[in-house]
C-alpha cells in the first residue's frame, strides 16, 4: 500500500475538511479504496498509486475552486469530484465576474469605463486610471489584482500610495511608523477585505504575498511577477513617479490610479501624475482610461457633488 501526504498551504484546513470533517466523508465516499486521514494541515492517504494520483488532482481542483469562489459546499464538492475539469475552465470569465468576494459577493466592473479598465489590463502591462472620487478606480484595480493572484498570473500583489499629509500632521498621529501610515492605506485594506476572507488575507500579508506600503518603500526594488497598484498618484512628485514606474520587472502589471482634481502637494509642486499623462501618452504598451461622473457608484449625491464642484472650478479658470 502506498502513502501520500498532501500539505495544505493554499487553504485553511478547516475550509477543506468541513465541519466535523464532513467534506472528508464525501471524499471517502467517492474514493472508497483509499484510507484518508486528516490531521492538522495535512492529508495522509493510503492506497494504490493510480488512485492516489487521481485523488491529488481532485484535491487541487477543490482548492482552486475555494480560492476563486470563497466557498466549498457539498454540491460543489460532488460536482468537482464527478467532473473532468472542463467546467471550471469554461466558467472562468462567466458573467463578467472579476472576483467572488467574501460571503459570495459578486464583484464586477459596473460601468463602461470600469469595463475599459478590465479590457485595457488584458492588452497592456501598464494602465493609468484617471478620474474623480467615487468612480471605482481603486476598487476595480484591487479586484483585478486579486483576480490575477487567484488565477496564478502573478505571485504577489503590491499596493502603494504616497503618504501626503492632506491638511493633517502625520508626526502628531499616535503609534509607531506602521500605525501612523495605516490610515493612509485604509481604502486598500477595505477593498481587500471585501474580496479575501479575513484569515487568508492576514496570512497573505504575513507571508508577503500581499504587500501594502507607502511609496517611499518602493525605492531600490525590482518588482517581478507582481500586480502593482499605485493609488492616489496625483500626490506623487516628478521623482517619485519616475522612481515608481522604473521599478517594473518581468511579468508585472502596473496600474496607476489618481484624481488630478484632488492634488494635496504644496503649491507650485508639479504632480507626477499630470506630468506622466503628458509624457507617456504615446508610449506603446501603456493605456489610459479616463473615468468621469457617469462612473460614480457611491451614493447618488456624490455624482451631484462632483458636478457642482466642476462648475465652480470651470468658472474659476
Amino acid at each position: 500500500m502506498n502513502e501520500r501526504i498532501i500539505e495544505l498551504t493554499e487553504i485553511n484546513p478547516s475550509d477543506l475538511f468541513g465541519t466535523q470533517n464532513a467534506n472528508i466523508a464525501i471524499l471517502q465516499k467517492y474514493f472508497p479504496k483509499l484510507k484518508i486521514v486528516a490531521r492538522g494541515n495535512k492529508l495522509k492517504i493510503y492506497g494504490e498509486a493510480i488512485v492516489l494520483d487521481e485523488f491529488e488532482k481532485k484535491i487541487q481542483m477543490l482548492i482552486t475552486y475555494f480560492s476563486r469562489y470563497n466557498k466549498l459546499d457539498e454540491n460543489s464538492i460532488e460536482r468537482i469530484l464527478t467532473s473532468n475539469g472542463k467546467e471550471q475552465k469554461s466558467a472562468k470569465y462567466a458573467d463578467g465576474v472579476l472576483v467572488h468576494g467574501v460571503g459570495g459577493r459578486l464583484i464586477k466592473a459596473q460601468t463602461v469605463n470600469q469595463r475599459k479598465m478590465v479590457e485595457s489590463v488584458v492588452k497592456n502591462d501598464m494602465l493609468f486610471a484617471i478620474g474623480p472620487a467615487g468612480t471605482g478606480k481603486t476598487y476595480t484595480a484591487v479586484a483585478l489584482a486579486v483576480k490575477a493572484l487567484k488565477e496564478k498570473e502573478v505571485r504577489k500583489i503590491i499596493l502603494t500610495r504616497p503618504a501626503v499629509e492632506s491638511g493633517e500632521n502625520l508626526g502628531f498621529l499616535p503609534g509607531d511608523l506602521k500605525e501612523k501610515l495605516d490610515p493612509y492605506m485604509q481604502p486598500l485594506y477595505d477593498a481587500l477585505r471585501d474580496m479575501i476572507p479575513f484569515e487568508r488575507l492576514d496570512s497573505y500579508i504575513e507571508k508577503g504575498i500581499i504587500q501594502i506600503a507607502p511609496l517611499a518603500f518602493m525605492r531600490g526594488r525590482t518588482l517581478d511577477n507582481a500586480f502593482v497598484i499605485l493609488d492616489e498618484a496625483q500626490n506623487t512628485t516628478h521623482n517619485q513617479m519616475k522612481m515608481f514606474l522604473t521599478r517594473m520587472g518581468k511579468n508585472a502589471k502596473f496600474l496607476i490610479t489618481g484624481d488630478p482634481g484632488q492634488i494635496d502637494l504644496p503649491r507650485r509642486q508639479v504632480s507626477g501624475l499630470k506630468e506622466a499623462i503628458l509624457t507617456l501618452k504615446d508610449v506603446k504598451g501603456i493605456a489610459f482610461v479616463h473615468l468621469d461622473d457617469k462612473d460614480v457608484i457611491r451614493h447618488r449625491l456624490v455624482k451631484q457633488i462632483i458636478s457642482a464642484y466642476k462648475s465652480i472650478e470651470v468658472g474659476n479658470e
